[in-house]
């Protein structure tokens, strides 16, 4: 039996499952049109991924020129509400959006990040943020590469699950 893959010091723990029970309904439908959105935007997502903070963004997306977008999934107001950790997520991106169903009301949500209205068809942006800044060099390279490392461990992990 071969060892369990080394994860280096400097990378965070990538305990992501496909299906791991934490997600409600709504926030899957809206992860899913979230994802649409994101391909026609030329973007590729990666689900879940625990940065160097340990903070773990629901969804975090490469473009083609480097560009990266958190987009942070609210399915219901009580949701939204106990949880207020998403402005560590702004220094780990280009733009940050709030992801939620249609029925969420947006006058919850901050002016200056932008929002997004989902179901499991599609999504689409009702609001760029403000705040919206470019990432330093090296933090996008290392963000960049996290990303890619994750995402081949886990299409590994998905062809050879033991």
């Amino acid at each position: 039996m071969s060892p369990a893959p080394h994860i280096p010091d400097d990378e965070p723990e990538d305990s992501f499952r496909l299906f791991d029970g934490r997600q409600s309904p709504t926030a899957a439908a809206v992860q899913r049109g979230c994802a649409r959105l994101l391909a026609q935007m030329n973007f590729t997502p990666v689900t879940e991924l625990t940065l160097i903070t340990g903070r773990r963004a629901d969804m975090i997306a490469l473009g083609s020129k480097g560009d990266i977008i958190i987009i942070e999934i609210k399915s219901s107001i009580a949701d939204y509400m106990a949880d207020q950790k998403w402005e560590g997520y702004l220094d780990f991106c280009d733009r940050f959006f709030f992801a939620v169903p249609a029925e969420f009301p947006p006058d919850l949500l901050p002016d200056d990040v932008g929002y997004i209205v989902a179901d499991r068809f599609g999504a689409e942006i009702l609001r760029e943020g403000s705040h919206d800044t470019r990432l330093p060099p090296a933090r996008r390279k290392a963000l960049t590469l996290l990303i890619a490392r994750v995402a081949a461990r886990r299409i590994m992990r998905f062809l050879d699950p033991e």
